[in-house]
């Protein structure tokens, strides 16, 4: 299981939005400096966050984006959770998956709930306040 990098600069993202947010809109253009990302590929990112209502953002000369909700209120299972679509131990665990004819008497099946709801669980003890406080190594 690998978080890809639009997972990881999403969480990027967030955390400098929670660090530089004001009133104010930011301009897409100084997030990917910051965060050395490239333009083209940030707003694919960023796209992804305004769909599930986690950034809003706006054109325009004064545009940009900004957080929804207070930094606090965003766990990091918040956002990995939009930007991943195969976070799941197994495939059969995955709501695109078909049904699985062995999954009423399949002795892993637990165990592999167990793991994801481990992940979830671990994902969601972060907030993007919590990551924003963090200095960096």
């Amino acid at each position: 299981m690998l978080i890809s990098t639009k997972g990881r600069y999403a969480l990027r993202v967030m955390i400098d939005l929670a660090r530089h947010q004001n009133d104010e809109f930011i301009p897409l253009k100084e997030i990917a400096k910051r965060q050395g990302i490239s333009e083209k590929y940030l707003e694919s990112i960023l796209k992804l966050l305004v769909i599930n209502n986690i950034v809003t953002g706006t054109r325009g000369k004064k545009g940009g984006y900004k957080l929804m909700r207070r930094p606090s209120e965003y766990t990091a299972w918040d956002i990995i959770s939009v930007t991943e679509k195969e976070f799941y131990a197994v495939s059969c665990l995955s709501p695109d998956a078909p049904v699985c004819s062995r999954a009423d008497i399949c002795p892993t099946l637990p165990m592999w709930k167990d793991f994801n709801q481990t992940l979830k669980d671990f994902f969601s003890k972060y907030t993007i306040a919590d990551l924003a406080d963090t200095p960096p190594f």
